[in-house]
């Protein structure tokens, strides 16, 4: 990650600060990123519930894993299908619609928690459903930003999505571990609110949410191929892809080894929310150093600091505590917004519209479908075996990784931000 990488600059300082203040005097734009931030809030509060209400019931990290597994399989599951969805129907009714699952679902978890009737299969088909409501908004939001964003502007746009992210990561997991503390019901019944106030504020934005169509008639798996074909096209969108894809295994693993090896040391379910919130801090100190980053460091640069930097886990095979865990995955978690904002950022600028909702339904199931294999994987890893050698395995991935990224021709010939001054 820290080869030697030529250097190249972006748009002068002046130029983004610009970008940044005229981002807050876009009224649509504001409600958008509001109502993504009360939604997130919400999801924040049952990222450490959801594993906590599993170990409380079942007592099995397994499980755990595998509720884990269940909230995030339907990603790659559904990607395409949102995707064409996105392209073809009104984007906005897709988000609000995934709301409002996603309200029932939780709610309903929260209910039965509260009347002491949650169990396994309750809680697992309460994820899956949150799940597929996420892939669905997902799916539409990408084109919902480039809607009420210039290009030029995307990737500090995407950067203060990652900052938004981060503000509530950083207080949601201590909060929901409170909450579980004080009543295993609370941090679900939040997350169902928090889906309420990200409903009203998406039916505020004046803004369609998508250009002017041509009604598409071509089957299903014609619409599907043209998305791959763009994305697969461009040798960088294809090599990040993959890049994302596999990288993708490794943090939700490590952050449910973090809740289960605390657990086993005696943590309370607020300290773990805690070691949550370290690296959601991280994750906001990235982000504010985002565009300073992307203004001195090449693409190839930023993308490959990430990926040696995820290598640091190995330190905790050296020195098995929690608290070193959560503090080597600091480093990543700050690169993390810099990357997002980079190459996310120039993925949605340079796709043409009409195509934007399939070639991110492609990429969402690429670079999605290792996700959910992550917390399972970790889980039956740590109910045979220690928490160490379960770091080790996803180390040594990791590893791996980062070697093949850093000879890959495609990131090392990786374009420049500059190129989205339109």
């Amino acid at each position: 990650m820290l080869a030697a990488v030529p250097r190249r600059r972006g748009a002068p300082t002046r130029g983004v600060a610009v970008s940044r203040r005229g981002l807050w005097r876009n009224r649509d734009f504001v409600l958008l990123m509001s109502g993504q931030l009360l939604s997130s809030a919400g999801s924040q509060l049952t990222a450490v519930a959801y594993p906590l209400l599993t170990l409380a019931v079942t007592h099995s990290a397994a499980s755990a894993g595998l509720v884990g597994f269940a909230r995030m399989l339907p990603a790659p599951l559904l990607a395409l299908i949102a995707g064409d969805a996105a392209d073809r129907l009104d984007r906005r009714r897709i988000m609000v619609g995934a709301d409002t699952v996603r309200t029932i679902a939780v709610a309903a978890l929260g209910l039965a928690v509260a009347r002491g009737d949650a169990t396994l299969i309750a809680i697992v088909a309460a994820a899956l459903v949150e799940g597929a409501g996420g892939a669905f908004f997902s799916a539409a939001q990408s084109g919902a930003l480039r809607a009420v964003v210039p290009a030029s502007d995307l990737p500090d746009a995407v950067a203060v999505q990652q900052a938004r992210f981060a503000t509530v990561a950083l207080a949601g997991p201590p909060a929901g571990g409170a909450l579980f503390g004080v009543a295993r019901s609370l941090p679900f019944i939040g997350d169902a609110c928090s889906y309420a106030f990200s409903f009203a504020a998406l039916a505020a934005i004046r803004r369609p949410f998508q250009q002017p169509r041509v009604t598409e008639t071509e089957p299903l798996r014609r619409r599907m191929s043209e998305g791959f074909r763009f994305l697969w096209g461009n040798p960088f969108l294809r090599v990040t892809t993959l890049i994302y894809m596999a990288a993708n295994l490794t943090p939700p693993a490590i952050l449910l080894v973090i809740v289960v090896a605390g657990r086993r040391a005696g943590l309370s379910g607020t300290r773990i929310g805690l070691l949550y919130a370290l690296f959601a801090a991280s994750l906001l100190l990235g982000s504010a150093l985002s565009p300073w980053v992307r203004r001195r460091l090449s693409m190839t640069a930023i993308v490959l600091i990430e990926l040696w930097l995820t290598v640091a886990s190995v330190l905790f095979v050296i020195w098995p505590n929690v608290y070193v865990l959560a503090l080597v995955i600091l480093p990543q978690a700050a690169s993390m917004p810099v990357t997002d904002s980079a190459v996310v950022g120039y993925r949605i600028a340079i796709t043409p519209d009409r195509l934007l909702g399939r070639s991110e339904g492609v990429r969402a199931t690429l670079g999605q479908t290792v996700a959910p294999v992550g917390p399972l994987l970790a889980g039956l890893l740590l109910a045979r075996t220690s928490a160490r050698e379960t770091v080790a395995v996803f180390a040594v991935c990791s590893l791996g990784l980062a070697l093949w990224a850093t000879f890959n021709r495609a990131l090392r010939s990786a374009p420049a931000l500059d190129e989205l001054r339109w």
